[in-house]
């Protein structure tokens, strides 16, 4: 499994606990798909570099989390026919490859 986070926007003009309902059905897709939630972090409502949709500010969420390859399909599925969500964006994260100088580094005080 690899990391991901996705950042989404929804519209301003929902109910508190809609935004709630919303976070916990995209982590329950994630769940669901065979991944793995590991940090929600919501920044609340921001205000947007243009209008989308006739909005100006927006509810921005970003969620870390661990999934193969057909659970982030099946989240971008849904972000997209979900009529609130104004934009998204998923994120594969690389995992860090050390330089080859670290490497011999290591390799020469190992030896």
């Amino acid at each position: 499994m690899a990391r991901y986070e996705v950042l989404y926007v929804l519209a301003p003009n929902l109910e508190e606990e809609a935004y709630a309902a919303y976070a916990e059905r995209f982590s329950g897709i994630i769940r669901e798909n065979g991944g793995q939630v590991e940090k929600v972090d919501t920044w609340g409502k921001r205000r947007l570099a243009y209008e989308i949709k006739k909005f100006r500010e927006g509810y921005y969420t970003v969620v870390y989390f661990n999934a193969p390859a057909e659970c982030v399909k099946e989240l971008d599925r849904v972000l997209k026919i979900t009529e609130p969500v104004l934009r998204h964006l998923i994120v594969r994260h690389e995992e860090k490859k050390k330089s080859a100088n670290a490497e011999r580094k290591v390799a020469a005080e190992n030896a």
